[in-house]
């Protein structure tokens, strides 16, 4: 199993998972082009899609879904909550998915769970290939029992580091802005994805990405340097999934 991401930010997210001949996204936050473009630098096609899986309705996450599925006619999953502000855009294939039960694609098992952020009924994901598992955790506000057991004994995170409290307090938002981002329904701080490896099983973790970073009230280093205190390691070992670069394959084994 691998995973790559096209990138990710507040002007666009996407992530590729990878077992066998299965290929799944999760959410499509860029134009049709952009995303065509994207994955050719991955070495990849829309056209291999197996499914799109939607977290949420903002628009960084499902800005590109519709045109996207459309031309190739990718079915696209999502939770009821979400389902309801896609189903006037006319996608050959929307299904739902109860965010409390696990799910199969292909070569792929896929197990939705909840999070705690602004929208109609988010949902995050862990993927496994029935050995190896990759949790992913961005746009949620504050970490949860249920996220914990969810990311228990990952092999590879996908993890949320959207801000540092000082650079967001000091910086250019607006105060209702600052309140919505660094609240309970917003996204995850530096220091509270430093929290999260605290409260959970990491033994077995192989990989661990920064994602989802601010580009005005973060920086790559800062999330580094609160993940690497976490894990005890160099903070060069803690990956960055880039808005512009995106993030290359990450293979686990």
């Amino acid at each position: 199993m691998r995973f790559a991401s096209l990138g990710s930010g507040s002007r666009g997210n996407a992530t590729l998972v990878e077992s066998s001949s299965t290929l799944v996204m999760v959410d499509c936050g860029f134009s049709c082009r952009e995303t065509e473009r994207r994955m050719s630098r991955l070495g990849r096609s829309p056209d291999e899609l197996s499914a799109i899986l939607v977290t949420h309705e903002h628009g960084d996450h499902i800005r590109g879904v519709p045109v996207l599925a459309r031309k190739y006619r990718i079915p696209v999953w999502s939770t009821n909550g979400t389902g309801m502000m896609l189903q006037d855009e006319a996608l050959p294939e929307l299904h739902q998915f109860d965010a409390h039960t696990g799910m199969e694609f292909g070569d792929l098992e896929i197990r939705p769970y909840t999070v705690p952020h602004d929208a109609r009924e988010p949902s995050q994901f862990v993927f496994s290939d029935g050995c190896l598992r990759l949790g992913v955790l961005t746009d949620t506000g504050r970490i949860t029992a249920h996220i914990c057991e969810s990311l228990d004994r990952c092999d590879a995170l996908v993890l949320e580091c959207n801000h540092d409290p000082l650079m967001l307090a000091q910086g250019p938002y607006s105060s209702s802005l600052k309140a919505r981002v660094g609240g309970p329904l917003g996204h995850l701080s530096n220091a509270q994805a430093a929290e999260l490896l605290g409260r959970i099983d990491i033994t077995r973790l192989q990989h661990i990405v920064a994602a989802h970073l601010s580009d005005k009230n973060n920086h790559p280093d800062l999330a580094r340097d609160a993940l690497a205190t976490a894990l005890d390691c160099e903070p060069d070992w803690i990956a960055i999934a880039g808005q512009e670069t995106g993030l290359c394959w990450r293979t686990l084994a």
